[in-house]
């Protein structure tokens, strides 16, 4: 029922309500009912300061009206005063405690103001008063769903699909469901059945996230394929670019990215899904400038710059740009240890491939800020090790390296700078062990591979909508 007709249906309950035995009293009361009328339907028109107005003007005249209070509540709602509207939809509650209707509303408020508790409590009390209504377990499973806490709505949605099978929202729901809780056979067969009789893109993008868990590639991408084509939307075109990028299917990867970046040029993400697709196709350059516009879209995401900074290492020919970047990183992110860590090395690199003067001292203060920020950070260490040894200070080079292998021990050029230190100290042997790990660690390209293709992995699931990063 909608809003409307249900207000209709309310205003004639409180039109039996205000009738009295006594004539005289008709009038005061038509007019009472005209003007709650009156307010109904600016509600409808989305007029909701003039609604207000008016029911607030009703209000003593008919302090225990449930329908003034009710309605009242939800103009309030409507305009995001969630203290005004919590007070008269909590009184609509009290003078019908019994309405499963009024605790839904309510609920609906209090998950607005963030009081997630209460509305769960209230929308269990709907349900409760009404189990065998459909709005009743939706309602509850979609306040599951947005908590997600995905096996606790799954019954409520199984519940809602018996109810009224034909309800594509509640069929949507349900097919996520069940393929966040691993029932994918369920799924697929279920998103099949309501393709017959609605086709949408979501589904097919739906279809193919559950192909893509089950291992099978080539449908995934079809039906992402299928998705982007039906609903050229951000989300599904984004998804389209990540399975190709994930896959390793640059140029397709790249078309897709390029498109999509097109048709949405204020989205970062499917610009740093293009620099990173670059990037992986060995188009550093292109990559940079793609990655630079991310940048510049939304400065404290973090997201871009670490292919930024693989680029930026692998063609340093748009020094000033990427040093622009990384030191506003670093500014907008003083406690961020790789912020820290990524215009160091941005600066010390770039400026050297120039042939022009290095800061050394400001490289050397940003790297040891971020080890400060973050001791753990590999990396760092390795780079501070070889600034001293470019500076002829091996000794306070050597346990830098010592400590960067002790947090990751599969670090090529630690082990090869490592090497170099101890043929300068006449330890040979020391050297050969080191470039003996340095050789075999070059040697296992395809791990190099597996790291990168997490890497863009994390990056795919940490871009993508809330409701499919969940497995």
């Amino acid at each position: 029922m909608s809003t409307g007709a249900r207000f209709r249906l309310l205003v004639f309950c409180f039109a039996l309500l205000c009738i009295s035995s006594a004539t005289a009293e008709d009038k005061p009361n038509q007019k009472l009912d005209r003007e709650f009328q009156s307010a109904e339907a600016q509600y409808d028109a989305g007029h909701f300061v003039d609604a207000a107005t008016q029911l607030e003007r009703l209000l003593p005249s008919a302090p225990q009206s449930f329908e003034i209070h009710e309605l009242l509540g939800l103009v309030y709602a409507a305009e995001s005063e969630d203290a005004k509207a919590q007070k008269h939809l909590e009184i609509a509650v009290r003078l019908k405690p019994d309405s499963a209707v009024a605790r839904t509303n309510l609920a609906a408020n209090l998950t607005h103001s963030g009081k997630l508790d209460l509305a769960e409590a209230q929308l269990r009390k709907a349900l409760a008063l009404a189990p065998r209504d459909f709005d009743a377990n939706h309602n509850l499973a979609d306040f599951y769903l947005q908590s997600n806490k995905i096996a606790d709505a799954l019954p409520l949605l199984e519940q809602a699909q018996r109810i009224n099978p034909s309800s594509y929202n509640n069929s949507y729901d349900l097919a996520l469901a069940f393929f966040l809780t691993g029932k994918s056979a369920d799924a697929r067969q279920l998103i099949q059945s309501i393709m017959a009789q609605k086709n949408t893109g979501e589904l097919h993008n739906l279809l193919g996230q559950i192909e893509e868990k089950d291992g099978r590639y080539l449908q995934a991408a079809n039906e992402f394929q299928i998705a982007a084509q039906m609903d050229p939307s951000e989300d599904n075109l984004f998804t389209l670019g990540s399975e190709l990028l994930l896959h390793r299917t640059y140029e397709p990867a790249i078309e897709v990215f390029q498109l999509a970046s097109q048709r949405y040029p204020k989205s970062p993400r499917l610009l740093i899904g293009l620099g990173m697709a670059l990037y992986s196709r060995g188009n550093y350059e292109e990559s940079i400038k793609s990655l630079l516009a991310a940048a510049d879209l939304d400065p404290t995401d973090a997201r871009c710059y670490l292919f930024l900074s693989k680029s930026y290492l692998s063609s340093p020919n748009q020094a000033d740009d990427v040093i622009q970047r990384f030191r506003r990183y670093s500014e907008l992110q003083p406690n961020n240890a790789l912020a820290q860590y990524y215009y160091a090395v941005s600066l010390w690199k770039g400026k050297r491939l120039e042939e022009t003067s290095v800061d050394f001292h400001a490289v050397e203060a940003l790297l040891q800020k971020s080890i400060a920020l973050d001791g753990t950070l590999a990396d760092a260490h390795l780079q501070l090790g070889i600034l001293y040894a470019d500076q002829h200070e091996s000794a306070k080079s050597l346990p830098e390296y010592q400590r960067a292998l002790e947090l990751n021990p599969n670090l090529p050029d630690a082990h090869y700078r490592l090497g170099q230190y101890y043929v300068r100290v006449g330890q040979k042997d020391q050297a050969q062990k080191e470039f003996t790990v340095y050789q075999q660690l070059q040697a296992q390209h395809m791990a190099a591979v597996d790291k990168e293709r997490a890497e863009v992995q994390q990056f795919v699931y940490s871009a993508k909508p809330a409701s499919v990063t969940k497995p």
